[in-house]
């Protein structure tokens, strides 16, 4: 018998080379996706467009649309959406947008349902353009849309917008768009009375729910972060890469009042990171302070002279008064409308 000739084992699979493959099919699904999204959306709107120039032109009257629904429901088997009550929907969808030259773009990109809520639930056109612009940019889902409406977003960025430091809006224009005064963590269910390491612990758990509060860009590095300086170990309490800035982003947590003296500490860590952690190509860190609570003056003396791209902001624990916020609103647009113009 001649001696068996051993085969050399197979070559591993190409794995990165499946991956890329991979890869390629998940963005093509996304392309088919939105393609077949942006195609209903302005079907809807030709719809819209055309049941409001007929009802506009006195060629039909309202009670002309269930006649419709009902016709294509009789000659368009299997056709879903095209009810009496979304026939409407599609001409107010229209006549909302139909003059509105940047909010239109954005909600042909969106779905159906996202529409639906921003259409329902924004009171004024500068709330409907934020939120579709925000609802792009981020890719909220249906149920990330409506807990921003919950947790009144718009109001809360008009009434308070983000306390940066001077250098961070010289360093990061953009940054006034991207940081909050006031982030909401009521996912966390935190009692009345937690520690800091309830925070923590909270927010580590619930990183997912974070990342979407903060914004997509914002990447976790690392909880505690080590730094040594002078021989000494430091730890930093959360860092946070944001793809859009290019920045490391650092968060260190008080369960009390801000103090001006939070800043030492916040601007040490800052300057430890710029030194032996972040790389020649991205730009310098910026730091959040994330406490209970602040007074706004005390923020604006405690940042007015840092030389270190910083900025104070505040959690809570609980979705905020909705109704109060809109009413505080509405004082802010009457005092600040153009003389003899209402809100």
């Amino acid at each position: 018998m001649s001696p068996k000739i051993k085969l050399a084992p197979p070559s591993p699979p190409d794995e990165a080379g499946f991956a890329e493959v991979a890869g390629l099919i998940a963005a093509a699904r996304q392309r088919a996706f939105q393609a077949v999204n942006t195609s209903l959306i302005d079907l809807y709107w030709q719809v819209g467009q055309y049941i409001s120039h007929k009802i506009e032109a006195t060629e039909w009257g309202d009670g002309v649309v269930p006649q419709l629904a009902a016709y294509i429901a009789r000659t368009q088997p299997g056709m879903r959406g095209f009810t009496t009550s979304n026939l409407f929907r599609m001409k107010k969808f229209y006549e909302t947008y139909r003059n509105e030259s940047i909010s239109a773009p954005l909600a042909h990109q969106l779905p159906w349902s996202h529409n639906l809520i921003i259409l329902g639930q924004s009171k004024r056109p500068e709330e409907r353009e934020f939120y579709l612009r925000m609802a792009v940019r981020e890719r909220w889902t249906k149920r990330e849309l409506e807990r921003q409406f919950k947790a009144a977003l718009f109001e809360r960025v008009v009434l308070s917008p983000a306390k940066l430091a001077p250098v961070v809006r010289q360093m990061y224009p953009e940054a006034q768009d991207i940081f909050k005064d006031a982030y909401t963590v009521e996912f966390l269910g935190l009692p009345q009375d937690h520690t800091e390491n309830d925070l923590h612990r909270g927010l580590l758990n619930r990183m997912k729910e974070f990342l979407l509060e903060l914004g997509r860009d914002f990447c976790f590095v690392g909880s505690e972060f080590p730094v040594q300086v002078g021989g000494r170990d430091f730890a930093l309490d959360l860092l946070f890469f944001h793809r859009g800035l290019n920045a490391l982003v650092a968060f260190e947590l008080k369960v009390n009042e801000f103090e001006p003296e939070y800043l030492g500490k916040l601007n040490f860590y800052l300057e430890a990171l710029d030194r032996d952690v972040r790389k020649e190509h991205e730009q310098p860190s910026i730091g959040v302070l994330l406490c209970a609570s602040k007074n706004d003056q005390v923020v604006e003396y405690a940042l007015s002279r840092t030389l270190s791209p910083a900025l104070i902001a505040e959690y809570q624990t609980k979705l905020p008064d909705k109704k109060l916020l809109q009413a505080k609103l509405h004082e802010f647009y009457l005092l600040n409308a153009p003389e003899g113009e209402g809100a």
